[in-house]
């Protein structure tokens, strides 16, 4: 078969480019240097990688395409990984073998990991090449990703602009082209915020549905890990990787009945979905209530009964003693050397007993649950009030009070952090471009297990709302 040229592969979504490394077009050296070549030309502006791994990705790549040479040779090219020779990164909150984790920190000085956490090695039996750490915020306490360490992740449709955060380098990395797909994780909005903000679709599934990182009991955690990527059916395919449904163990969430990437091609069936527009917490920008009603009469125009209902009110002052107490029992941390806002919140945690974070925790989490409604398979709201914040806008002044602007940017979670609390699945969707160029998103929400049908709807969305095929300028620079 012919080989593509090295702009044709990299204009593929991941998805393609394993089957077509699967057919012999496409090797995944080709690939990796490729995306590595746009790392070297741009990180330094947008700061999405905190570290490379070039030579080992390259070294990598060259295995992968010996075993898919010899997997087709053979007949045996079912036995390769889903998206085998496909490069990826991994969020600095996680453990990659042979890398160091900062964590955004100075506080946090480890050696190099001897293993990959379970999200890593997950990532690695589904065929993925590492290219490198992404950027995060410190201890990914905040929804902007600007800690001491390094400068400012950037937004590539505009450097001016900030990425969003936690995952902020997953975002950036995807949205400027640096790689097909990335991972990144979500404990009040922080896959779907940078989603909204990189015109990207990110998934944060349900509670249950992918292992925790580190092994702990996750019944109730907050935050889980997800994907962000170009498409919903790159998304779906990559949460199957991250689920054990096609690579690995299943979490303890029933199952799907089929992997979620056949199942995101199916359309949904007739949806009863409510609608909520504004919170008492922040003015919703008009170009974002434009975007949410371009999706609800969309999917009124798909035969779903659309009605409008309010949002969950709560007050930051219910949800922050639960993000005080996760911050706070990070290990392996030394708090004199953190940030303001983060040695604010893990001050405050200390004094949170655990027994106290859940019974604040159980009480919102019955309060959303009686909000979505019992009646009700999906709601769409604004992913965040507003547009993409400039870089800096939150950071600390000296004499400033960390608590205020922590209640600033906190704002930024308003309508994602509810889905934390009950662990429901929810996505934000890029639905439009503002007219001075910065992404939209709108937020997909469904019931407890549901993310078969928020990938559904989104899904749908994709073929009479085609927004997510515009790219940044940045990104179309460097193709």
């Amino acid at each position: 078969m012919a080989a593509m040229s090295l702009a044709e592969a990299l204009a593929l979504s991941a998805v393609a480019q394993a089957e077509a490394i699967r057919r012999g077009e496409l090797g995944s050296e080709q690939l990796v240097r490729g995306y590595l070549a746009r790392i070297a030309r741009a990180n330094d502006r947008v700061v999405a990688f905190v570290s490379v791994f070039a030579r080992r990705a390259v070294w990598s790549a060259r295995r992968h395409d010996d075993q898919a040479v010899r997997a087709r040779r053979l007949g045996r090219l079912h036995e390769l990984g889903p998206f085998h020779g496909v490069p990826i990164g991994v969020k600095d909150l996680n453990f990659v073998r042979g890398a160091r984790s900062r964590f955004g920190s100075a506080g946090v000085r480890l050696p190099p990991s001897p293993i990959d956490d379970r999200t890593a090695a997950q990532l690695r039996r589904a065929g993925f090449v590492v290219l490198g750490k992404l950027a995060t915020s410190e201890i990914g306490a905040m929804p902007v990703t600007e800690p001491d360490i390094h400068a400012p992740t950037r937004n590539p449709w505009n450097l001016e602009h900030t990425s969003g955060g936690s995952s902020g380098g997953s975002g950036a990395a995807v949205a400027a082209g640096f790689l097909p797909i990335a991972q990144g994780s979500d404990g009040a909005g922080s896959i779907r915020i940078p989603s909204s903000f990189c015109h990207l679709f990110g998934h944060k599934p349900s509670r249950g549905r992918v292992a925790n990182a580190f092994g702990m009991r996750d019944q109730s955690i907050l935050y889980t890990d997800g994907p962000m990527a170009r498409s919903v059916a790159d998304a779906a395919a990559l949460l199957d990787v991250m689920a054990g449904e096609t690579v690995g163990r299943r979490h303890w969430a029933p199952p799907p009945p089929r992997p979620f990437a056949e199942l995101a091609e199916q359309p949904p069936r007739k949806l009863r979905v409510r609608v909520a527009r504004e919170i008492s917490l922040a003015k919703v920008e008009p170009e974002i209530l434009a975007a949410v009603d371009a999706v609800a009469r969309a999917l009124a125009g798909l035969g779903h009964e659309v009605e409008d209902g309010p949002h969950i009110e709560a007050d930051l002052e219910e949800f922050l003693p639960l993000w005080q107490h996760q911050i706070a029992t990070t290990p392996l941390v030394d708090w004199r050397r953190v940030q303001p806002i983060t040695r604010w919140l893990y001050e405050a945690g200390r004094r949170v007993r655990a027994r106290d974070a859940n019974r604040v925790q159980r009480e919102l989490e019955l309060r959303v649950e009686r909000w979505f409604g019992a009646d009700v398979d999906v709601w769409i709201t604004p992913t965040v009030p507003r547009l993409a914040p400039r870089v800096g806008e939150f950071r600390v002044d000296p004499g400033e009070d960390p608590a205020e602007a922590f209640g600033r940017a906190a704002v930024l979670g308003a309508f994602t952090a509810p889905f934390n609390i009950c662990g429901y699945p929810a996505a934000s969707y890029p639905a439009a471009v503002s007219k001075g160029g910065l992404p939209i998103g709108v937020q997909i929400a469904g019931r407890a297990y549901a993310d078969a049908t928020v990938l559904q709807v989104a899904r749908s969305l994709e073929q009479v709302l085609p927004h997510a095929q515009r790219r940044a300028e940045l990104a179309a620079q460097l193709a």
